[in-house]
């Protein structure tokens, strides 16, 4: 069994309050989630309006699998677009 996690820094430039924020946030963590069937969730930066950090991670029984899945979840991400990725770290354990 491997673990991939993907941990993605985005800014999102049209949100002028927390509230814009949360909805663009977990909106698009309900279709990620529902397209792909990973565990994502919002980390950090919960107090700032125009930055998320949000965090996923996949389980499978090969390396390449588990890449594969999380560079779609990637791609999927990038193509919001409501905000733009600023930083992106991936790791399989």
């Amino acid at each position: 069994m491997l673990v991939g996690t993907l941990c993605v820094q985005v800014y999102i430039p049209g949100s002028s309050s927390l509230k814009d924020k949360r909805r663009t946030v977990k909106s698009m963590m309900a279709k990620v989630q529902h397209r792909f069937n990973v565990s994502i969730a919002e980390l950090y930066s919960e107090d700032l309006w125009q930055r998320a950090t949000i965090g996923i991670a996949y389980i499978g029984d090969s390396r390449e699998h588990v890449e594969r899945q999380l560079q779609y979840v990637l791609n999927f991400l990038d193509a919001e677009p409501d905000w733009e990725i600023i930083k992106v770290d991936m790791d399989l354990k």
